[in-house]
């Protein structure tokens, strides 16, 4: 299967479908953090090129309802964000997954098909993660430590809201959890 992993810096889920014998590629505007298939560019260049799956993780700076407060001095760079989020859900390609926090994609282009979290796929940590899914199915937890994660202290729980300002505090915040990466390789490669 021809898979694109649309605004994927990491490799982590390019790297997922790689290690399944998929013909995988990263694209972003950054370049990859891991050695391997990626498109350093914009991912409106390269998505009519046949692809047969995408995972999409559009930038949320302006979606993200944890920045509602900054919402009203934003309103062009939101609806830029929308209008790529939109342009992405319609890409001609089979099967799309987008991912992204909670955000206004919810209320001003529809609810999410599925909401996650990474204790579901064995990492004890709380992050809200919603997917909007286009001819993919629901995600089926493949490892729940919830329970392992709630006797742990909360800034441990919720370890990427508490870390701490920095230049780079969103790119570790936008990875993703490699039991998730797994997950969506194993689940929506058949």
């Amino acid at each position: 299967m021809k898979v694109l992993v649309a605004c994927e810096f990491s490799g982590i889920v390019r790297d997922a479908f790689t290690k399944l014998g998929h013909d995988a590629w990263s694209c972003d505007l950054l370049l990859s953090e891991r050695p391997g298939n990626h498109i350093q560019g914009n991912v409106l260049d390269v998505v009519n090129d046949g692809w047969d799956l995408m995972i999409a993780h559009p930038p949320c700076t302006h979606l993200a309802v944890s920045g509602a407060m900054h919402f009203h001095k934003k309103q062009a760079e939101q609806m830029a964000a929308l209008r790529f989020v939109r342009f992405l859900l319609d890409a001609p390609i089979p099967k799309i997954a987008l991912e992204n926090p909670v955000s206004v994609i919810s209320t001003k282009i529809r609810k999410p098909d599925q909401i996650v979290h990474p204790w579901m796929f064995g990492h004890p940590e709380q992050k809200t993660t919603c997917l909007w899914l286009k001819g993919l199915p629901k995600l089926v937890p493949t490892n729940d430590v919830k329970q392992q994660m709630l006797m742990l202290p909360k800034n441990k729980r919720e370890r990427l809201h508490y870390l701490p300002p920095g230049k780079d505090r969103w790119m570790e915040r936008s990875r993703t959890f490699q039991g998730l990466a797994d997950a969506m390789a194993g689940q929506w490669s058949k």
